[in-house]
């Protein structure tokens, strides 16, 4: 592997090691066994990759531990990787990015439990309270549900036969007893997503997220290295009753980052604001004088919501409905979901407010305003038409 090596007396390990703990001091470094370094790719061979880790002596790294499943390198000459510290021999300084298949024995596992090194490990089965893991050399482990991943697995039957990287986290009777887990792997890669994205988050970017859980108040949204809210008011510009008729546990969703908190780990997303704004159809389409047949979606004690079009809500007030006839709730007249054609009388762009009134009928005593009702705290049900929307993207 490295010129040296034909000069190399094997019984000169212990004056090796002195040597190379003296350059390490001069230096003014360190390098223990499973010690994590961040190492310069600067040869490829055909068995070895050749790193510069800051030290005398070069660094070398198994070439199949990068390569993919149909054997192509996954780096080149020039980039940057953090690799583990096995050991030193024959001058060089043996590194990995983990323990893999082979023939490795319960020694250098119990060396990569106590340098924190990650191993490949294959679930093998469940059993009870978590799975068997098979770890380099056929050496049997122990992974509790609770540290295969950052969640609990609903359906734990589709990660048998996976391999995955783990993390030893008790090493006891000379390796008849091994625990690993997973979700070290994972808690450490997210503590690095981060502290990226501390320093790239802003208010207002768009970004890739995943439902991980859905509650009544709203649904938390994992973007990598962090989890937000998503409020069920910024889910849609119209009112969404029933979270789960509009977002489902494991949905892909693009969100904007309403807040960040870092120092109480509290974030914020909002959903319509990557949607089109339907009032920018008010005063086009949705005009004075203009008439639309609308769905009522709520019944109010002073008149109807009627909904345009999805997030466009108007107000059908009591004194326009019953023909002239005085009644005492819409419910007389209407019923929710009912089709209604009705004209626009009245728009309000800063309280995002639209007065309604039957196209069939004419006005009925005085004109009453949307302005002078009270508030009605919400405008109307969307899930549906956001759904069908949702599709349609």
């Amino acid at each position: 592997m490295n010129s040296d090596d034909k000069d190399f007396d094997p019984n000169e390990e212990e004056d090796f090691a002195a040597l190379l703990e003296q350059s390490l001091s001069t230096t003014g470094l360190r390098i223990e066994p499973g010690q994590k370094v961040e190492a310069k790719v600067l040869q490829i061979g055909s068995e070895w990759i050749f790193l510069d880790v800051g030290q005398k002596g070069e660094g070398v790294l198994d070439v199949r531990e990068l390569q993919d499943a149909d054997g192509r390198l996954t780096v080149t000459v020039g980039d940057t990787l953090a690799v583990y510290f096995i050991s030193s021999a024959g001058g060089e300084l043996r590194f990995t990015t983990r323990l893999g298949g082979g023939a490795s024995g319960t020694e250098q596992l119990e060396q990569a439990w106590q340098g924190g090194i990650p191993v490949e490990g294959r679930i093998e089965k469940e059993i009870k309270g978590g799975y068997e893991i098979r770890l380099p050399g056929g050496v049997r482990s122990f992974c509790p549900f609770s540290q295969l991943g950052l969640r609990r697995e609903e359906n734990p039957e589709t990660l048998l036969g996976q391999t995955l990287s783990f993390k030893i986290s008790q090493f006891s009777e000379q390796g008849r007893n091994i625990v690993v887990s997973h979700r070290e792997i994972l808690e450490e890669e997210r503590r690095q997503q981060r502290e990226e994205l501390r320093t790239t988050l802003k208010d207002g970017q768009v970004v890739q997220g995943t439902v991980t859980n859905i509650r009544d108040f709203g649904a938390f949204v994992d973007i990598g290295g962090i989890e937000g809210l998503l409020p069920i008011s910024e889910i849609s510009y119209g009112r969404v009753e029933d979270i789960n008729e509009v977002l489902h546990v494991g949905q892909q969703l693009e969100v904007a980052v309403k807040s960040c908190d870092w120092e109480n780990n509290r974030f914020s997303f909002s959903l319509r604001d990557t949607l089109a704004d339907p009032w920018d159809r008010v005063g086009t389409v949705f005009a004075v004088g203009t008439t639309h047949t609308g769905t009522v979606s709520r019944l109010a004690n002073f008149g109807a919501f009627v909904t345009l079009d999805e997030g466009l809500d108007g107000l059908l007030h009591i004194s326009k409905l019953g023909g002239g006839r005085r009644i005492r709730h819409p419910k007389e007249e209407l019923m929710v979901g009912q089709q209604l054609r009705v004209t626009i009388e009245q728009v309000d762009r800063e309280a995002r407010r639209i007065s309604l009134a039957p196209a069939t009928e004419g006005e009925t005593g005085e004109q009453n305003s949307y302005l002078e009702q009270p508030s009605s705290g919400g405008m109307g049900t969307f899930a549906d038409l956001f759904k069908a929307g949702m599709k349609k993207k």
